[in-house]
């Protein structure tokens, strides 16, 4: 690839200043030479902006918790490394946490990118929040196998959950302490205290 246009910050939050189609296998192939991670949408390379000690530390308890909670069974958990793809749109990313139950079922165009999570889950931050909350939201739910969408906030214990009906249609709720975070797909229950423990002590 010898040329690449990008932006900081991801899809829908800032526009490329001019426009340069990339195919997804350009796309792949400058994402893994490059030292920082990218989203791509619509031909387009976007540089992910890096993340905040409280985002870091809610991103590994909730990976911490959900390996516990999943112990013996057939799931397993995937940190902020693992590129998916949302194979109805196109947008290619790095979710802060998923979860694959059963075999992975990578992309056509790539073996690093996987495209079954059944849970994702992303940390908010007030530059994210728009972009994770509705416009990123927007491409997940068109993952079939998805069943749960998880957000988690840095600056106080509230995390928002979507979550599948059986009709197909999606149920919102707010979940604070002392309530614990109910995901029905993995029959496991979370507590935000545990979640949250230490995130606040700085």
């Amino acid at each position: 690839m010898n040329k690449v246009s990008f932006v900081q910050g991801g899809p829908g939050m800032n526009e490329p200043a001019h426009k340069l189609e990339h195919t997804f296998a350009e796309y792949v192939a400058y994402d893994e030479a490059s030292e920082t991670k990218h989203e791509f949408l619509d031909g387009e390379i976007y540089a992910m902006a890096g993340g905040t000690g409280r985002h870091s530390l809610l991103t590994t308890a909730m990976s911490g918790e959900l390996r516990v909670a999943l112990r013996g069974r057939p799931c397993r958990v995937f940190s902020p490394d693992m590129r998916l793809r949302v194979q109805e749109t196109g947008l290619a990313t790095y979710p802060d946490v998923a979860v694959v139950c059963g075999n992975i079922s990578y992309d056509p165009e790539s073996t690093t990118t996987y495209t079954n999570p059944i849970v994702l889950v992303e940390v908010l931050s007030p530059s994210t929040e728009r972009y994770d909350g509705i416009l990123k939201w927007d491409h997940y739910r068109r993952i079939p196998t998805l069943r749960e969408y998880v957000l988690v906030r840095q600056n106080e214990p509230w995390i928002s959950l979507y979550t599948l009906n059986d009709s197909g249609t999606w149920t919102f709720s707010d979940v604070r302490p002392p309530e614990p975070l109910v995901l029905p797909s993995l029959g496991i229950v979370l507590s935000l205290d545990e979640i949250y423990r230490g995130v606040f002590d700085d």
